[in-house]
């Protein structure tokens, strides 16, 4: 009958474990959590938006336009011009067609400004437009 010695250093490699499996599913796991979450877009700017008691949420607003109390029209964290507005407008629709432009106007901004806003949404075919209000 023989009898089997192991070393010490045979032992401590059949005691290591293993951890790319492990690797792997953490791995999985982060591109899932990537893929599946929700990114919430903000205009850029805090606004003080008019309060409304039928306000409603808009699941689908992809182009969100701020215009600040100095009425100055920002777009995802960017002042932009009124001249550039339509363009900034045609390239965000084109990103996605089924997005609704919302504007987010100060209480304190002029109609004007509003106005002149939803009129370059139309010229660059955005049709479907929401004003945000707060909830009364």
């Amino acid at each position: 009958m023989h009898k089997f010695t192991f070393s010490q250093s045979q032992q401590e490699q059949d005691a290591s474990v293993d951890i790319t499996p492990m690797l792997d599913v953490v791995f999985i796991m982060l591109i899932f959590f990537i893929v599946t979450a929700t990114f919430v877009k903000l205009s850029g700017i805090e606004v003080d938006a008019p309060k409304a008691s039928t306000s409603v949420v808009q699941e689908k607003a992809n182009i969100l336009i701020a215009i600040d109390a100095n009425n100055k029209i920002w777009i995802n964290r960017r002042e932009v011009d009124f001249r550039a507005l339509r363009p900034n407008i045609e390239r965000l629709h084109a990103e996605n067609p089924k997005g609704i432009v919302v504007i987010q106007a100060d209480k304190m901004s002029r109609n004007e400004s509003l106005v002149k806003v939803m009129d370059a949404s139309r010229r660059a075919g955005v049709f479907d437009i929401a004003l945000a209000a707060d909830k009364s």
